[in-house]
């Protein structure tokens, strides 16, 4: 017996949490799921761009816990579902990955604009994509408690892609792409 991956029942634009609860698929929290999915993705790309092994398994961790924080917020918020968990260690882990970072930085005294290598603007595109989830969960929970870590780490996160750009940019030997205003 084959399981298919089309269900039908999104048709009508409706889309199901776990627990069963349906909801229309421009819900915010579909939107926050979908969002953190669409970063998980852009995270895999940026991890394919990686020679360093150990860079490569902290990405793939990365990944790991935005698909505990999706499998969270695609569940019904209404039953006690047991889903995987965010914890302060990991808000640690990207702090300390970002303060090792910045002790071989220069110090920023501008605004960085993406580019100057691809993997740079990978890096880039992924912490627009977190803010952008970040933006959704905010709004979500406006409405709907979602845990105070997985706003934490949605935040660091996109923090933590800016000094990984940066540290990338240097790594690779590219220019750090600073923007001037006009006067």
């Amino acid at each position: 017996m084959s399981f298919k991956i089309y269900t039908k029942t999104g048709d009508k634009g409706e889309t199901g949490l776990f627990g069963g609860a349906r909801l229309p698929k421009h819900h915010i929290r579909i939107e926050s799921y979908g969002t953190v999915d669409e970063l998980n993705s852009y995270l895999g790309l940026l991890r394919d761009q990686m020679k360093e092994e150990e860079l490569k398994f902290f990405l793939k961790e990365i990944q790991d816990r935005l698909f505990a924080i999706g499998s969270s917020l695609a569940s019904d918020p209404n039953k006690n579902m047991i889903t995987p968990d965010i914890n302060e260690g990991d808000i640690l882990v990207l702090e300390h990955s970002m303060d090792d970072m910045d002790q071989t930085l220069p110090a920023l005294k501008n605004f960085i604009l993406p580019g100057g290598h691809t993997t740079v603007s990978f890096c880039h595109i992924a912490r627009c994509v977190c803010r952008r989830a970040e933006r959704n969960v905010v709004a979500l929970h406006e409405i709907e408690p979602v845990d105070e870590l997985v706003l934490q780490y949605l935040n660091r996160l996109s923090d933590y892609l800016f000094v990984l750009g940066r540290k990338m940019a240097q790594d690779l030997n590219a220019e750090e792409v600073v923007w001037n205003a006009r006067k």
